[in-house]
């Protein structure tokens, strides 16, 4: 993680000790959102006190505002235009106010980069683009974007990689760094989004040779599923004509499910028992029992898997992530403070209106 003195400094001139400029760094960064136990880890703290005297400054300059997340604990948002344009304006969207499901992604994001600070990041979206689009020379039309209407003008804003998930390096081989992409699961008991994730970034997976992708969450209860949707729908995507595989497979299968047992080859059933550990999966079962009855025709599935024309290697693991926040963590508890809990529903942003140089807007974040 390479921090630049210029940023560091910068932060520090808002009368931030270098420990605590580093942090506001980061969280400005990578999340715009923090908790006690990330900044008391970070700066190698153990007393509640500190804390509190950091969120006390924090607050008093206007920069951070404190909210209570039911189960959670306090969170603090890093919300002052101030701060964030003392590191450039890519991070900005940071600034804005957001749902709790959105505040537990990015808490989880800092989780990340705290505990693997040797790691080289690609940080924002202007240092993703000329990443991809740039060094690697992938057009723009194959990275993942979103269009969002102006005020002004007709032509909507085109922005990428909006997800913000940790992408990085963590290369023992400088000369051919491989990129690794995150997602990061949240409480909900669909993996829905993790699908639409991927679909989402399958078109740059497609131009890249080699990449790693790392499924993040804080409970394993996800992990065989998501590794087998990776499987599914990036990895079998990524071979040369899997849809001609797959037919093959599915044609020796229906044969052996109708006892034409005289109608296989040796050579057939070889295949089919190599093919069905690689075509194993929900996505292929429905694909399979659609297709055997006529609901899905052999150009829909070729569509579904149209293959790639170059070759790929990429790597799929799985880590948990620490507890959200240890249930014994109070910020004041060494000289007996408490902040008041308040409500805080589902699906609605934390907190009211902004104050100081934080005024609330909507947008891309």
């Amino acid at each position: 993680m390479n921090i630049l003195p210029i940023h560091v400094t910068a932060l520090e001139r808002l009368g931030y000790t270098e420990k605590e400029a580093r942090f506001l760094y980061l969280v400005a960064t990578h999340s715009g959102y923090f908790v006690a136990r990330q900044f008391l880890a970070f700066a190698g703290l153990q007393s509640g006190q500190r804390m509190t005297h950091f969120s006390n400054k924090t607050q008093s300059k206007k920069h951070t505002r404190s909210h209570q997340m039911p189960g959670h604990g306090t969170v603090y948002h890093l919300f002052s235009r101030k701060v964030y344009h003392q590191i450039g304006p890519e991070n900005l969207g940071n600034h804005r106010q957001h749902e709790i499901e959105y505040i537990e992604a990015r808490i989880a994001m800092l989780d990340f980069v705290l505990e693997n600070p040797g790691f080289s990041y690609l940080e924002t979206e202007a240092q993703k683009v000329a990443y991809f689009n740039g060094e690697l020379a992938v057009g723009l039309q194959h990275l993942s974007s979103r269009t969002y209407p102006r005020k002004h003008t007709v032509q909507p804003a085109v922005r990428y990689f909006v997800d913000r998930f940790p992408m990085f390096f963590q290369d023992e081989n400088p000369a051919a760094p491989v990129v690794t992409f995150t997602f990061i699961q949240g409480p909900e008991a669909s993996l829905t989004a993790f699908v639409h994730h991927l679909h989402d970034y399958l078109p740059l997976f497609r131009k890249l040779r080699e990449f790693r992708f790392l499924y993040l969450a804080r409970l394993d209860a996800h992990f065989a599923r998501a590794s087998e949707l990776f499987h599914s729908l990036v990895t079998i995507a990524l071979e040369p004509n899997p849809s001609d595989d797959l037919l093959r497979y599915f044609s020796i299968r229906k044969a052996w499910d109708q006892r034409q047992y005289a109608s296989l080859s040796e050579d057939d059933l070889i295949y089919r028992n190599l093919a069905k550990e690689r075509f194993s999966g929900q996505r292929f079962e429905h694909f399979y029992h659609a297709w055997k009855v006529g609901r899905v025709a052999e150009s829909h599935i070729r569509s579904q898997l149209t293959g790639s024309e170059i070759p790929h290697l990429a790597h799929f693991e799985t880590q948990i992530l620490k507890p959200y926040a240890p249930p014994e963590e109070v910020e004041g508890a060494d000289h007996g403070h408490r902040e008041k809990k308040g409500p805080v529903q589902k699906n609605t942003r934390l907190g009211g209106t902004s104050s100081g140089d934080g005024v609330s807007s909507t947008g891309p974040t």
